[in-house]
């Protein structure tokens, strides 16, 4: 390693003892995988930009960085490491579109992701964050380059819905010791209590975390525990629409659909639509961002401007399923048209009736939103908060440590345990 960087850095014994044996393997062995997991609290952020570093790799260049989904992403972005998904890194989209006479695009017919058939040669080293969430048939296609590929999770994390891997379950060394930084840190302690299988007791642990009991918090504090929140994390989809109503109307917000500037969460993959310029990151479920210009069409349709929580700018006129907010229960089904028509309306692709009458400028799949004050701790897996109050159910699941872990490690700076 540089000695210069390592005079200025102090690393625990486990951080230490990892560092040497990545360096190893990436100088050294022959493997393709390395394996790191650890703990809230442990740095293994931290370690991992230390050591690329230390290697004489440059982040975003000759490392790359990559998280399985783009809130993940934004993480470490957010940390000042530059990232990017894995599909973005490895995948290209095809589409198959139709024009009309303008040069429009007025119908997206189907997309397919097709694999690079080759990275960029300065790539040396792919660095996987969020392990877990990365599936089977990504993680092969991910291994096919011939890449180094240093992987990284917490393993005590609720394991994903849907398809993952058992990588973390085989690490090739655990980070377990605490930080100097977090030593004092009241929410890095409750994680590791709850990961230790204790179940933290009702109190306040310094200015950043409380557990608190329902009945004995007044209507007054709830209201503002709930206002001043960055996120709510509950268990249940019942408690989480109830707190969503209970939210809006705090803010005075009693319309059925979303007013300009409400918190949304996307409940359906679609990568067919691009959040950003370059393409990087796609509207796929769990993406939490805020609504502007809603704008009601026909058929149980709407049409709303979008932007992601952890983007600049906007997407625009997304045509989304209304039926949800209206009764409880998409109308449309996955995969369905919109149609915006000539004169503005925002029809159905089955409106045949007015499809013949008016002209087709431009035809989208349609959407899929929920409101996002309050999301279930899977939606929130993935992604960190300043001020999160958790809404404990985790009695409610198999897993129950795992599940309020996950929970109590979204929070950044402030933490309050709702029992």
């Amino acid at each position: 390693m540089d000695a210069n960087i390592s005079r200025k850095v102090v690393l625990t014994r486990d951080q230490t003892e990892a560092a040497e044996l990545i360096e190893e393997w990436f100088l050294h062995l022959n493997t393709q995988i390395f394996v790191l997991c650890g703990y809230a609290g442990t740095g293994k952020t931290f370690l991992v930009d230390y050591v690329v570093r230390s290697l004489g790799l440059v982040p975003g260049e000759s490392a790359v960085f990559v998280a399985p989904t783009g809130k993940a992403a934004s993480v470490l972005i957010r940390g000042g490491t530059p990232a990017g998904t894995v599909h973005s890194l490895i995948y290209t989209r095809e589409e198959d579109i139709e024009v009309n006479e303008d040069g429009e695009v007025i119908s997206e017919r189907f997309l397919r992701f097709v694999k690079k058939e080759s990275l960029p040669k300065e790539i040396r080293l792919i660095v996987v964050d969020e392990t877990s969430m990365v599936s089977d048939d990504i993680l092969k296609d991910l291994l096919s380059f011939g890449v180094k590929c240093l992987f990284c999770g917490d393993p005590a994390q609720l394991p994903p819905v849907g398809g993952t891997n058992s990588l973390l379950s085989m690490p090739v060394i655990t980070l377990t010791e605490i930080v100097r930084q977090e030593a004092n840190n009241p929410i890095v302690r409750l994680a590791e209590q709850v990961r230790q299988g204790a179940y933290p007791s009702f109190g306040t642990y310094g200015e950043q975390a409380a557990v608190l009991p329902k009945r004995a918090i007044s209507k007054e504090r709830m209201q503002r525990l709930l206002l001043e929140a960055d996120q709510v994390i509950v268990g249940t989809n019942r408690t989480r629409a109830r707190i969503n109503g209970e939210v809006r109307a705090l803010k005075g917000i009693y319309g059925t659909l979303p007013a300009d500037g409400e918190k949304l969460v996307c409940t359906l993959n679609d990568w067919g639509k691009a959040l950003d310029d370059k393409g990087d990151f796609h509207l796929v479920n769990g993406i939490i961002g805020t609504a502007y210009n809603v704008r009601e069409g026909e058929d149980g349709l709407a049409m709303l401007d979008f932007r992601a929580d952890f983007l600049s700018k906007p997407v625009f006129d997304l045509p989304f399923d209304t039926g949800v907010f209206v009764s409880g229960n998409y109308f449309h089904e996955y995969g369905d048209k919109a149609c915006l028509l000539a004169g503005g309306r925002l029809v159905h692709e089955n409106n045949f009736e007015a499809i013949r009458k008016n002209k087709v400028r431009r035809e989208d799949t349609v959407c899929r939103f929920e409101f996002a004050y309050a999301v279930t701790c899977h939606k929130a897996q993935g992604s960190e908060y300043g001020k999160v109050v958790v809404f404990d159910e985790s009695r409610l699941f198999e897993n129950a440590s795992s599940w309020l872990y996950t929970a109590i490690t979204r929070a950044k700076q402030k933490l309050v345990i709702v029992r």
